[in-house]
């Protein structure tokens, strides 16, 4: 089982940046896409974000576009999560994850298929 350890978060005022970073144990991280996830308060948690096994091919919900990059570094077992222009409604704990499916290609990401998880950390953005 991969373990999945997020840092970064903190509270930043309306316009400001952060950036998230998840370290993963093991050896086969560059297999699989990643995935950036955050449930704020009184919500659904909802996808923020994938990047390809490979780092070339992202996704990103309609939310963050333009404002939020997904990156990642093979050879440090981490993926980062840039984040610019933040909105309070950016508020929520962001948990980073691991898809279950080998070298994946598709589009199509459903909660259900990531099966490691990070314990979250928390950003806050004041207004």
């Amino acid at each position: 089982q991969v373990q999945l350890v997020e840092s970064g978060g903190g509270l930043v005022q309306a316009g400001g940046s952060l950036s998230l970073s998840c370290a993963a144990s093991g050896r086969t991280f560059s297999m699989y896409v990643m995935a950036w996830f955050r449930q704020a308060p009184g919500k659904e948690r909802e996808l923020v974000a994938t990047i390809s096994w490979g780092g070339a091919g992202t996704l990103y919900s309609d939310s963050v576009q333009g404002r939020f990059t997904i990156s990642r570094d093979n050879a440090k077992n981490t993926v980062y999560l840039q984040m610019n222009s933040l909105k309070p409604e950016d508020t929520a704990v962001y948990y980073c994850a691991k898809d279950r499916r080998v070298y994946y290609t598709g589009s199509n990401y459903r909660e259900a298929d990531f099966d490691s998880w990070g314990q979250g950390t928390q950003v806050t953005v004041s207004s």
